[in-house]
């Protein structure tokens, strides 16, 4: 075990593959790992938990298996595409199911909403929720298409590094008002707020302010009604686990419970990483999966910043945090018929819940949740008749000026999430539970580095978003590169996917280090 960093295995090593170290083994991690080694370099994953897939890992109580964060695929060709560039095939490495219904949304006066892919079924959903939106809805996903091409396919598949980068695509930003909210943008469209809520929602998946946060984010609806909602049989970590196959089939290796302290810098580029043990690993290049505020405050702690400062970090807007109820439930396979494998279940207020979470940060009385019941799909997830379920509700994060205590709510608030699950979707729920966890802000802050124990690291607001993230490419540091939630494209499994694809096009030639 190297014990000290020494510069000269830099050149030692020259007749090798070049060195890259990608920390943390979460999904644009692994995602990074895998285009690195099939552009020639010899590739180590170091992660601190003893699974990969970070926040798209699961654990095992009781029978039950509780995946820990995503759960949708929404955009299966950028893992068919990763794969290819690996010469690989995601098809016959990961199972796939298209859902159909995507998910359910209900509202406290009993209405309902199923999102589907079919345009027909949709619009008929429509028309029996609201009639007089049918024209207003078509004219949402007219748009949601056009954001969804600029935004996704020109943007997100791109390196925005650059200012000029920036520069020349303010003038589609301003046609597409992209300074306009996604629920303003669909208010614009449709009159029923039941409607608005259900067009505008979509950035709380990746951690956004429905009010607040650019209405780019409407292509999420696109990507939904274009290429489906789909659920990875064994959950998310079955793709990080199919990932870790691939890196491995390429001479890469993935550590588990291996922690970074520190990234090495020598003659000012990043040339390695010193573990919490004090084992030293040198490289060539050095790709950051952690959260970008821990690595820039944390693991360049000794390094003098120009751009992300400890000042300019603590100035940033952070995602909401998470509070999830991971629950197990016995003799229940069968019951509650009605309820699928995704509901959303909207409590009675709407933009006064999400104003208290991101702008007073305040825990509000009520609650919305997001329900995943992934048995109805995969019975193996839960032990024979069973199921297994989360219930996730959007709360403050910890950065608020009154933070809340969760040692001592957690409970509480665990509670409060069992009684409206018993009384609008799950009932007599109580007599069947059998396992149960609960993660908090809290969690996410000590399991994921997660600066405030943010659920999705950096807001998605317009100004902390393409140029004004930090760069897939670091600022402060040669031979350091960004990836995953906190950088370009953005949180998402599609948009930490897609960071990996960015760092292809901005990493040298394995052969370009050799050479110099």
């Amino acid at each position: 075990m190297l014990t000290r960093f020494d510069p000269g295995f830099l050149s030692d090593a020259r007749a090798a593959r070049p060195h890259a170290v990608v920390i943390g083994a979460g999904l644009g991690g692994l995602a990074s790992a895998m285009r690195l080694g099939a552009m020639g370099y010899r590739v180590t994953v170091l992660d601190r938990l003893d699974g990969p897939g970070g926040r798209g890992s699961a654990i095992l109580r009781g029978g039950h298996r509780f995946d820990l964060g995503p759960t949708i695929v929404t955009v299966p060709q950028v893992f068919r595409e990763l794969w290819a560039a690996c010469g690989r095939s995601f098809d016959e490495d990961v199972d796939l199911r298209p859902l159909d219904p995507f998910y359910e949304i209900r509202w406290p006066d009993g209405s309902r909403f199923t999102m589907r892919q079919d345009r027909e079924a949709m619009e008929a959903e429509v028309a029996r929720l609201s009639p007089g939106d049918v024209a207003g809805y078509r004219r949402f996903q007219e748009g949601a298409e056009l954001r969804y091409r600029f935004g996704f396919e020109d943007l997100g598949r791109r390196p925005m590094h650059r200012l000029g980068d920036l520069i020349k695509v303010l003038p589609r930003f301003a046609r597409l008002r992209a300074d306009r909210s996604v629920h303003a943008h669909a208010a614009r469209c449709v009159k029923d707020e039941r409607l608005r809520m259900a067009l505008s929602f979509h950035p709380l998946f990746i951690g956004g302010d429905p009010f607040h946060v650019t209405s780019m984010y409407a292509l999420v609806s696109h990507l939904e009604s274009a290429f489906g909602v789909h659920y990875a049989m064994g959950g998310v970590e079955a793709i990080a686990r199919a990932m870790v196959e691939v890196i491995g089939a390429q001479g890469g290796v993935v550590r588990q419970k291996a922690e970074v302290d520190e990234i090495r810098i020598a003659d000012g580029r990043a040339r390695g990483v010193t573990l919490t043990g004090g084992e030293v690993i040198p490289a060539h290049i050095v790709v950051s999966n952690a959260d970008a505020g821990h690595t820039y405050d944390h693991l360049l702690r000794r390094q003098t910043r120009r751009r992300w400062t400890g000042a300019r970090l603590k100035r940033t807007r952070w995602s909401m945090g998470l509070f999830v109820w991971y629950f197990g439930t016995r003799g229940t396979r069968g019951k509650w018929a009605d309820v699928g494998h995704h509901t959303i279940l909207n409590g009675p207020r709407y933009r006064g819940l999400v104003e208290d979470i991101f702008i007073k940060g305040r825990l509000s009385e009520d609650m919305s949740l997001y329900v995943h019941r992934p048995s109805v799909t995969d019975p193996g997830v839960a032990p024979e008749g069973g199921d297994t379920f989360y219930a996730l509700s959007p709360v403050p994060h910890l950065g608020h000026a009154d933070p809340v205590d969760w040692a001592e709510m957690a409970e509480t608030y665990r509670a409060r999430v069992q009684a409206i699950l018993e009384r609008d979707l799950l009932p007599g729920l109580g007599a069947h539970l059998t396992e149960s966890l609960v993660f908090t802000p809290e969690t996410f802050r000590d399991r994921y580095l997660s600066p405030h124990g943010a659920g999705f690291s950096i807001e998605p607001r317009i100004l902390q978003s393409a140029w004004f993230r930090p760069h897939n490419v670091s600022e402060e540091v040669a031979g350091l590169f960004l990836v995953g939630a906190g950088t370009h494209p953005g949180a998402g499994l599609p948009g930490v996917i897609g960071s990996a694809e960015v760092l292809a096009q901005l990493v040298p030639a394995p052969e370009a280090l050799v050479s110099a």
